[in-house]
């Protein structure tokens, strides 16, 4: 590892000033984290990339992520984010995955598993847990059984079988999961977050 932004304790800490200031308007954010990866590159230019007690030095001089983010953000006039309660964040990946099993239910189904997708759009969109970056990739994620479903029901509908209920059952299964891969991305994402404002 040459490139001291690659070591993990320096991408853990530009990771939680992206998020804590969310709030920041796009380019006073991308300003910031050019700021502190030109200072982090050129203080560590001495110093070999792989010595964790340098790298942990630097960090520590220039502050935790949440006063770093707290100084940007009282710059700007803005609130300090704070990570929404763990219930909160649960019952909008309750309602990320709900679309699939909702599909399942006879007549009111697909209705019903709509309104879950977009009640959890939604609820993703406005959230403070997440960046926007983190919320672009869930939406794609979120939205992916459009496309995987229908791909995944072509495969199993060529299989010798057809497209029998159980395979179609297996098409569903396999198009939603990148819905599980998102609420679980979220997840640990807004788990972090919690942990760096216990500690910070």
């Amino acid at each position: 590892m040459t490139n001291p932004i690659e070591h993990p304790l320096v991408r853990a800490h530009l990771d939680a000033v992206t998020r804590y200031t969310a709030p920041l308007p796009e380019e006073r954010r991308r300003e910031l984290l050019a700021d502190l990866r030109e200072h982090i590159e050129v203080t560590l230019a001495e110093h070999d990339p792989t010595d964790e007690a340098a790298v942990r030095a630097v960090l520590d001089q220039l502050g935790s992520p949440r006063r770093i983010a707290d100084a940007a953000l009282q710059e700007e006039g803005l609130p300090r984010p704070e990570p929404e309660a763990s219930g909160r964040t649960k019952l909008t990946l309750l309602f990320a995955v709900l679309p699939f099993p909702l599909l399942l239910v006879p007549a009111v189904g697909p209705a019903l598993a709509l309104a879950a997708a977009v009640i959890a759009a939604t609820r993703v969109s406005r959230s403070q847990v997440w960046t926007r970056r983190q919320k672009k990739q869930a939406a794609l994620l979120l939205l992916a059984p459009v496309l995987t479903t229908p791909l995944a029901g072509a495969v199993f509908a060529a299989l010798p079988g057809g497209l029998t209920p159980v395979n179609l059952l297996a098409a569903c299964a396999v198009g939603f999961s990148p819905v599980l891969v998102a609420a679980a991305l979220l997840s640990r994402s807004a788990a972090r977050l919690r942990g760096a404002a216990a500690t910070g």
